[in-house]
């Protein structure tokens, strides 16, 4: 039986936290990132997609097959 492919997406933390609402990076730091300029191949759900919302304009998202 072949396991069912989930959706993922590609996320990059372009720009920093520091001058945002402290809660801005802290979801930054939830979401797996640690320095500028790392990529993340995150789980395409609800939860991941809110969290992104939020701090859209620190990140670069790009849809993965």
């Amino acid at each position: 039986m072949a396991k069912k492919q989930s959706k993922t997406i590609k996320v990059t933390y372009v720009k920093s936290a520091i001058g945002f609402d402290k809660r801005q990076a802290k979801i930054v730091e939830a979401l797996g990132f640690k320095k500028l300029g790392q990529t993340r191949v995150l789980p395409d759900n609800e939860c991941i997609r809110g969290s992104i919302f939020k701090v859209k304009h620190l990140l670069k998202v790009e849809e993965e097959a």
